[in-house]
């Protein structure tokens, strides 16, 4: 079980822990300077501020956690617990002035500076003033646009993928993984293909939206935040192999139904 302090932190992210800075002062603002990582990816001065205020807030609450971000090297805590934070996930809409970025807050329980398991963890759309929240036997919860009120929900009931949504975050990254042929298999059996990818896309498939979300290349940080999301609303996460990692490189979320048809797919398109 999560402990109380931690789980409300957790669904304090939900309702806004950063106090929103990439919406109010950058979102939308063209003159806002891009920059490249060594991996090409852009990263802008919303990422950094927004991850320096999470950061704060954490350090302030649990002094001891140990804290893993995307822009800023960890910060190593003596507690059974770390935080693992992604200020913007979605950088890309995020610049194009599309509203599907978000802040992702993920728990991980473990002994220090070892692998865990994640037992919480929050997914914030913050210009849609949507968000999930999700912890241990607690289950998923969801506040709907524009709305203070938060309501458990659940995946979807679907068992075909001829009548299943697909979505993922790029095409071409399966190429990347040599899995072009994996994407144009999904593509073809699945009824609906869409780009709504990112940690948004994740969010449709936990509350029902969408039943197949699929990354050929993540980081912990994209993902740790959307596995307890997936799982508590009935669904199931993994690696490309079946693992339910956030360390394995790739990812794959769904409703539990078309998981092992979804891997079977993969498995064969990439042998």
């Amino acid at each position: 079980m999560v402990p109380a302090s931690r789980r409300a932190a957790v669904r304090h992210a939900g309702s806004g822990l950063r106090r929103r800075p990439s919406d109010t002062r950058f979102f939308g603002d063209d003159t806002l300077a891009i920059d490249r990582k060594g991996d090409a990816t852009p990263v802008t001065e919303a990422d950094r501020s927004a991850e320096r205020l999470i950061r704060e807030q954490l350090e302030q609450s649990f002094g001891d956690d140990s804290i893993l971000g995307e822009e800023f090297d960890e910060r190593q805590g003596t507690s059974n617990y770390r935080w693992i934070i992604d200020p913007i996930d979605g950088t890309k809409s995020f610049i194009c002035g599309v509203p599907l970025y978000a802040t992702l807050v993920g728990l991980e329980h473990g002994p220090p500076n070892e692998e865990g398991e994640i037992i919480a963890g929050a997914i914030v759309i913050p210009a849609l003033n949507e968000s999930a929240v999700a912890a241990d036997e607690l289950g998923t919860w969801h506040r709907q646009p524009g709305r203070r009120d938060w309501g458990r929900v659940q995946v979807s009931s679907c068992k075909q993928l001829g009548n299943a949504t697909f979505v993922t975050s790029q095409v071409d990254t399966f190429a990347d993984r040599d899995a072009a042929s994996a994407f144009t298999a999904l593509e073809t059996q699945s009824s609906i293909t869409r780009t709504w990818g990112d940690a948004y896309g994740y969010l449709l498939v936990a509350t029902g939206r969408a039943e197949i979300m699929v990354d050929p290349i993540v980081s912990p940080w994209d993902v740790a935040a959307v596995l307890p999301v997936i799982e508590q609303a009935g669904g199931r996460f993994s690696d490309w192999s079946g693992q339910a990692s956030i360390r394995g490189g790739t990812s794959l979320g769904t409703n539990g139904h078309l998981h092992d048809q979804v891997l079977e797919i993969i498995a064969g398109e990439t042998a």
